[in-house]
């Protein structure tokens, strides 16, 4: 069964970015003969594709397709413009830029939000002295060691795996396999494969701490990107939706996979998240102190909005980098090394404006899950994110129509 002509379309456009700037296309799973065509091809112009884009726009309602699936592809078209301006040397400010391409608007955080983490971390922690410095001593002492690594890797890797697939059935062959990579702008980064394999990329240039990890390998792996493109994949892309085969840099599908991603740990494991790891963990000699973790987590949870203010310094307010690694220093109690790690992402020219796809996608898909009956309907509810072409406005539309309307539609 060939794509639909309209989609075959919009993959065309959307492969052609990848020309422009490669790695814009995340994951491409694909008929590899229309990649090779675009590959080809000659380098395209971007004021092209801002002009392809806005057509696909306008004939998107006559396309014939189902309501949920002209959603999706509208909100995509209209990142794919914005990214096409951008790159044919076009100024776009930059919350603007971020609504074209996540569907969501951004305002600066509440400091008061982060004086109250503050004081909640002071108390988890204890202790005398600069709540950064006890901050950084924490964090120090909860360090893997880089030998034991790849093993802390497969043990969460394994535990959370077998959690997935008995709440998410997954194709028996799905596999994920780990590398440790050095210099670049993130901590980790999954690779999609396609036929249900990704490879996952933990950057070693960051110390990796035992707190983080769970979250670390729930996010990319189960039930986070991995296993929601191996979902997609078998449902979606095996029903004919060849437009999920395409999955681009700065489009809303990437604010709903990394919310989805970041809410992944609560979800598969929720409360007591802490002293499971701590099993876990001792299984292999390590101690850890879960439930401390946990609490540490939640607290530090309400600094939520710092890196997306720091974006908006940059950006927006065009402040200079030594004030914007003041301010994450400031608030997110970072080491400088950290802050400029940050600003290493927040700089970069496809990276810029993403950060934002934590900090509300978070919060949107968050707020949704979040307004649950029970925990049956929060599975289920993770389960239409891990299998539905939903796009931020169609949670919204679902948060507006209340706790339990619109759920089994």
């Amino acid at each position: 069964m060939g794509s639909h002509p309209f989609v075959t379309e919009y993959l065309r456009l959307g492969l052609a970015f990848d020309r422009l700037e490669s790695g814009f296309v995340d994951a491409y799973t694909g008929d590899p003969a229309l990649r090779r065509e675009i590959d080809n091809a000659a380098a395209p112009v971007p004021a092209d594709l801002v002009r392809r884009a806005v057509d696909l726009r306008a004939a998107l309602p006559d396309a014939g397709l189902s309501p949920q699936r002209t959603e999706f592809l509208d909100a995509h078209l209209v990142a794919m413009e914005c990214s096409a301006r951008k790159f044919a040397g076009e100024e776009i400010g930059f919350v603007d830029e971020v609504r074209a391409y996540f569907d969501v608007d951004i305002t600066p955080g509440d400091p008061d939000d982060y004086r109250e983490a503050h004081r909640l971390m002071d108390e988890v922690l204890g202790g005398d002295g600069p709540l950064a410095e006890r901050v950084a001593a924490y964090r120090r002492g909860d360090e893997i060691p880089p030998e034991r690594l790849p093993e802390c890797v497969e043990a969460f890797s394994s535990a959370l795996r077998e959690r997935v697939r008995a709440r998410y059935p997954l194709p028996d062959h799905e596999h994920v396999t780990y590398e440790v990579v050095g210099d670049k702008p993130w901590s980790g980064f999954n690779y999609y494969l396609g036929n249900y394999r990704s490879t996952v990329a933990i950057n070693s240039d960051l110390k990796q701490h035992m707190a983080h990890l769970p979250a670390l390998i729930a996010h990319e792996s189960y039930p986070g990107h991995h296993t929601e493109h191996c979902r997609k994949e078998a449902g979606l892309v095996a029903a004919g939706e060849d437009e999920q085969t395409l999955f681009l840099v700065n489009t809303p599908q990437c604010l709903m996979a990394e919310g989805l991603a970041d809410l992944a740990l609560q979800s598969i494991v929720g409360p007591g998240w802490g002293v499971w790891a701590q099993e876990i963990y001792a299984d292999l000699g390590l101690r850890f102190d879960g439930e401390r973790a946990e609490r540490f987590s939640a607290a530090s949870a309400k600094l939520l909005s710092v890196r997306q203010d720091a974006a908006l310094l940059l950006h927006d307010k065009h402040r200079s980098h030594d004030e914007v690694a003041q301010f994450l220093q400031r608030w997110s109690l970072a080491t400088p090394e950290r802050a400029r790690q940050s600003l290493r992402f927040l700089s970069s020219p496809l990276w810029r404006a993403y950060i934002s796809t934590y900090v509300e996608g978070y919060r949107l898909l968050g707020g949704w899950l979040d307004g649950v009956v029970d925990a049956q309907d929060r599975i289920e509810r993770f389960g239409r994110l891990l299998d539905e072409p939903l796009t931020p406005g169609a949670i919204r539309r679902l948060l507006d129509d209340g706790a339990t309307a619109g759920i089994h539609q």
